[in-house]
C-alpha cells in the first residue's frame, strides 16, 4: 500500500525510525499472499513437515507425569490420515468455533446496523464523549468485551472503525483500537469472565503434581488483571495518538456512511424506546443470573450456563433492539425489511466465510499432526533448561507464552501443555501456582494481534478492507506491533512490581508458595 520509505500519509516523509521499521513490516509483509491463499500455504507446509517429522519420528515427552507415552509427529499424508481429512472437511469447517459465532451475533447486528440503530448510537456517543477520551474509551471497552466471551470481536471491532470514520478520522486506526483492546488486551477487565474458571482449572490440576491438598480460586488474578485496565488503556490511546493516527494519515477513501450531531425527532424516539428494550432484556438476564435458581444457573449455583449462553443473548440484545429502533423510526415497515437485512448481513460476510474454511483446517491440522504441542513443549523445554530463577525466569516465561502465542490460539489449549511444567517447577522455586498463571496470562494476551493464526485475524482484515479495499497482513501487523510492544512494555514491569511489593494477585492469590 505504501512505498518502501514513505508512511501511509500522502506526500510526506517519515518522521522517524518507528516509522522506517514499521514502513519496512508493511512492505514486507504485503509481499505475502491473500490471506486465503496464504492460509492454503501454510496447509501445505503443515503437511508437508506433519510426514518429514512423523518419518524422522520426532516426539515430545508429554508434560503430565501420569501419562508415560510420549506426543509424536503425526504423518497426515498416509492414507489414514488422507481419510481423515477427506470425511472430516466438512465437519471441521461447521465446527470451527468462530465461524458460528460470528454468523450469529450478525444476524442480530445486521437488523440493528440496517434500521439505523448502530448509526445514531454511535453519532449520540461521539457527541457525549469528549474527544480526547473516545479513543482511551473504545480501547477500554475492547478489554470489557472479554465479557461476551469473543464478541468483541464482530461487534467493537468494526464500531471502532466506525466511530473514528463518523469523527472524519482514518477508520483504520480506530478499528486498531479497538483490535488492541479486545486482543491485546486480553484477559484485563474489571469484570470476572469465563476465562478465571476455565484457566484456574487447569492451574490447580497442575498444582496438584506437587501439593494434592492445593485448591486455586477462579479470581486469583483479578486484583492484578483488574489493576492492568487503565494502564493498558492510557498505553492503547497513547499508541493510537502519537504513532498510529500520524502514520495512517488523512482518510481519502468512500463509504457511504455519514455523521453529524443533528437527530430527527423520529430518531430521538427510536433510541429511546430501544433503549428501554436494553434496558428490558437486562433486566431479564439479571432475573436469570442474580438468583441462586435462576434459569442460566447451573445445579451447583456457578455461571456456566450463562457464560455459554453470551453468544444467544448478543443475538438477542441486538435483534430486539434494532427491530424496536426501526418499528418506531419507521425504518422497518413489516417482516420483509427485517428478513432482506438478516439475508444483507449475511451476503456481507461471504469472504469471512471462506477464510474461515482455510483457517479451520489450518488449525485443525496442527492439531491432529501434533506439531503445535510439540513446538510448544520443546520451547518449554528448553527455557526450563537455561536454569533461569525467580523473575527473569518469570519473565522468560512470559516470552515464551507470547511466541507460542503466535502458534496455538487458544488460551486453554496452551495452559493445559504448560501448566504441568512451569506450575510445579516455579513451586520448587518458592512462587505460587496462582504467580505462574498471572505470568502465563500476560505473555497469552499482546501477542495475539501479530499472528494470522488467530481465529479471527481474517475478519479484522475483511473489516479494514471496507475502508481500504487491497489491505494486507502487513498493513494489520505493521499497525498492531507498536500496541504489542507498548502492552508488553507496561505489562512486564507492572507484574515484576507486583511480585517485588508482596500484593496478593487477586482473591486468595498468594505471590508465593511456602
Amino acid at each position: 500500500m505504501t512505498k518502501e520509505n514513505e508512511p501511509r500519509a500522502a506526500g510526506q516523509e517519515p518522521v522517524g525510525v518507528m516509522q522506517r521499521i514499521l514502513n519496512k513490516i508493511e512492505v514486507v509483509g504485503n509481499k505475502l499472499p491473500q490471506p486465503v491463499t496464504l492460509f492454503a500455504i501454510l496447509i501445505g507446509i503443515v503437511l508437508v513437515l506433519s510426514f518429514v517429522f512423523g518419518k524422522l519420528g520426532v516426539s515430545a515427552e508429554h508434560p503430565s507425569p501420569d501419562i508415560e507415552e510420549p506426543i509424536r509427529a503425526v504423518n497426515l499424508l498416509t492414507a489414514d490420515g488422507i481419510q481423515k481429512i477427506m470425511t472430516s472437511m466438512v465437519e471441521v469447517f461447521a465446527s470451527f468455533p468462530p465461524l458460528g459465532l460470528v454468523l450469529v451475533v450478525m444476524l442480530g447486528i445486521g437488523v440493528a446496523e440496517r434500521s439505523g440503530l448502530i448509526a445514531v448510537a454511535l453519532r449520540v456517543f461521539v457527541s457525549k464523549v469528549p474527544n480526547r477520551l473516545i479513543t482511551f474509551s473504545i480501547v477500554i471497552a475492547g478489554m470489557f468485551s472479554s465479557v461476551a466471551a469473543d464478541a468483541g470481536y464482530v461487534v467493537l471491532i468494526p464500531l471502532g472503525a466506525a466511530i473514528f470514520k463518523g469523527m472524519g478520522r482514518h477508520p483504520l486506526a480506530g478499528l486498531a483500537a479497538a483490535f488492541a483492546g479486545v486482543s491485546g488486551g486480553f484477559g484485563a477487565n474489571f469484570v470476572p469472565t469465563g476465562l478465571d474458571p476455565m484457566i484456574a482449572a487447569f492451574t490447580q490440576s497442575a498444582s496438584t503434581i506437587m501439593d494434592a491438598t492445593y485448591t486455586v480460586n477462579p479470581l486469583s488474578n483479578y486484583y492484578l488483571m483488574a489493576a492492568s485496565v487503565p494502564l493498558i488503556g492510557l498505553a492503547g490511546m497513547w499508541v493510537t495518538e502519537k504513532i498510529i493516527v500520524p502514520r495512517l494519515g488523512t482518510y481519502e477513501g468512500e463509504t457511504d456512511e455519514t455523521y453529524n450531531n443533528a437527530f430527527t425527532p423520529q430518531e430521538k424516539k427510536g433510541l429511546k424506546w430501544a433503549g428501554l428494550a436494553v434496558i428490558a432484556i437486562l433486566a431479564l438476564i439479571a432475573a436469570a443470573i442474580i438468583p441462586s435458581g435462576g434459569v442460566l444457573r447451573a445445579e451447583d449455583g456457578s455461571l456456566n450456563p450463562f457464560y455459554n449462553s453470551i453468544v444467544p443473548l448478543m443475538f438477542i440484545l441486538f435483534f430486539v433492539s434494532g427491530l424496536v429502533y426501526g418499528l418506531v423510526a419507521k425504518t422497518i415497515k413489516g417482516d420483509k425489511d427485517v428478513a432482506k437485512m438478516t439475508a444483507e448481513a449475511m451476503g456481507t460476510m461471504g469472504g469471512y466465510i471462506v477464510l474461515a474454511f482455510v483457517a479451520a483446517h489450518l488449525v485443525q491440522f496442527f492439531i491432529w499432526s501434533n506439531l503445535g504441542s510439540i513446538m510448544a513443549i520443546s520451547g518449554a523445554a528448553g527455557l526450563q533448561n537455561i536454569g533461569f530463577t525467580g523473575i527473569p525466569l518469570l519473565v522468560a516465561f512470559i516470552l515464551v507464552s507470547s511466541f507460542i502465542n503466535l502458534i496455538i490460539g487458544s488460551a486453554s489449549a496452551k495452559w493445559a501443555i504448560l501448566a504441568p511444567i512451569f506450575v510445579p517447577m516455579l513451586m520448587l522455586m518458592g512462587y505460587s501456582p496462582e504467580t505462574t498463571q498471572a505470568a502465563y496470562r500476560i505473555g497469552d494476551s499482546y501477542s495475539n494481534i501479530l499472528t494470522p493464526l488467530l481465529p479471527y485475524f481474517p475478519l479484522v482484515i475483511v473489516f479494514a478492507q471496507k475502508y481500504v479495499k487491497d489491505i494486507g497482513i502487513g498493513t494489520i501487523i505493521s499497525v498492531m506491533l507498536p500496541y504489542a510492544v507498548a502492552f508488553m512494555i507496561v505489562r512486564i514491569p507492572m507484574f515484576i512490581a507486583w511480585i517485588l511489593l508482596n500484593i496478593p494477585l487477586g482473591i486468595e492469590g498468594p505471590i508465593y508458595y511456602p
